[in-house]
């Protein structure tokens, strides 16, 4: 059993930024030569997340406006009112995205649909350097 973890470094701009980290996590499991197991990517934070979706811009678009909806930045946040910095609405909508997402590995490539990419998706009220832990698991 093989164990590799890296990190991305990513600039991210904030408010629903999204970015397609599938080619930078495919890279990272080829210099680990696994060929069978799993790859796990991991963002540290509260209001950041990652998940799967058809990385182009209608999608994206339709993401974005998802989150809007299901948790508009403009309601009243205890954690707001608690600690003044204005994005009770990002934890929220990290918490329900989730920190990470685990792909198999099947003949050293990643085990991803035709049309699904990774994304790290970052809800924050500000610009952030996110850094996402890429672990590969596997023989």
């Amino acid at each position: 059993m093989q164990i590799r973890t890296q990190a991305i470094s990513i600039e991210s701009a904030g408010f629903n930024d999204v970015h397609n980290l599938t080619d930078r996590v495919a890279s990272i499991l080829h210099e680990s030569r696994i060929a069978h197991g799993a790859v796990t990517v991991f963002v540290p934070g509260s209001t950041a997340g990652i998940t799967t979706l058809e990385f182009e811009r209608g999608a994206v678009e339709d993401l974005r406006r998802a989150m809007d909806r299901l948790v508009p930045p403009a309601l009243h946040y205890d954690h707001d009112a608690r600690w003044g910095d204005g994005n009770g609405f990002s934890h929220v909508r990290a918490a329900l995205l989730g920190p990470s997402v685990t792909i198999p590995v099947v003949d050293g490539t990643l085990g991803l649909g035709t049309w699904q990419q990774i994304i790290l998706v970052d809800f924050d009220n500000r610009p952030r350097r996110r850094e996402v832990l890429v672990q590969c698991l596997g023989e």
